[in-house]
């Protein structure tokens, strides 16, 4: 049976750390970094991610405002604000939390933010220097699960990494991740229109799976012993839960468990780590700005 890769705890200890960075940074004289999150609606599992980001910040010392708007502001109203973000020498940090309404350009947004304040590391930018392998902010959900790997003691030179899914958020910065010099895995990237994917998902020795499909890996599609990230979070009905259903990832857990060497479970895996590095983003551009 596998080993589970607890993600909480290793959160744990990267907030630790950045809460350590933190503090030694004031007590130079420098302000606590300052992160502004932009909510736009009332998406529940935006709400969520929101107040867990909110939480993370104050536990490590980064001051951080949630700017809620309703869903009819307008792409306009929403890139001035952003541009009024960027003009502010206060604010080391800006996230806006996707998904946006349909009425706003995603891209557009991202492009708007300003470089140096690329919390989220989406703007093309910061993708520009992950691929070079120049440093700058990586995506934190990518980073994060970097350090899941390296903090788990999995090796990964030589090894074949399989990412299924190519977001621009996830699936193609973390096979530029795992591709890097001193990482050194063999990547495949996979999607909708891969061929015999279970032959190809059955010869990697770490499975990322980010195709945001409940349980579309199943035990059959993994190899014995392989490491296995599950990024997906998906809501299944469930009549015996309160709220009428349950988080599940991408990954049928339960099943591949038994087949694989490592595992991450959802919720309490990659998530929490997301939002660590987050942190560390954070506080990485207020050292830059100063």
């Amino acid at each position: 049976m596998a080993q589970i890769i607890d993600g909480k705890a290793l959160a744990a200890q990267v907030k630790a750390e950045v809460k350590t960075e933190v503090a030694a940074w004031t007590a130079q004289g420098h302000r606590p970094p300052y992160l502004a999150v932009v909510l736009v609606g009332d998406n529940p599992a935006s709400a969520s991610y929101v107040r867990g980001k909110a939480k993370d910040a104050a536990e490590v010392g980064i001051n951080s405002d949630t700017l809620h708007y309703e869903t009819d502001i307008t792409e306009a109203e929403l890139l001035d604000l952003i541009r009024r973000l960027n003009q502010d020498n206060t604010v080391d940090g800006i996230l806006v939390q996707l998904p946006l309404p349909d009425h706003i350009n995603e891209q557009k947004v991202i492009e708007a933010i300003a470089p140096e304040k690329d919390a989220d590391g989406f703007h093309p930018a910061s993708i520009g220097q992950l691929v070079l392998g120049q440093p700058g902010f990586q995506p934190a959900t990518p980073a994060g699960i970097m350090e899941m790997l390296t903090r788990s003691g999995i090796p990964t030179s030589g090894a074949h990494a399989v990412v299924v899914g190519r977001s621009n958020i996830v699936g193609k910065p973390m096979a530029n991740l795992l591709l890097q010099k001193g990482v050194d895995a063999t990547v495949t990237i996979c999607h909708s229109r891969t061929r015999d994917l279970a032959a190809i998902t059955r010869s990697a020795d770490i499975l990322v799976a980010a195709i945001g499909r409940a349980h579309f890996i199943t035990a059959d599609m993994v190899k014995p012993g392989a490491t296995v990230i599950d990024v997906g979070i998906n809501r299944v009905d469930d009549a015996t839960r309160e709220r009428g259903y349950r988080l599940v990832g991408d990954v049928d857990f339960e099943a591949v468990r038994d087949i694989a060497g490592w595992i991450t479970p959802v919720p309490g895996g990659v998530g929490p780590m997301t939002r660590a590095m987050l942190m560390r983003n954070t506080l990485n551009a207020a050292k830059r700005a100063t």
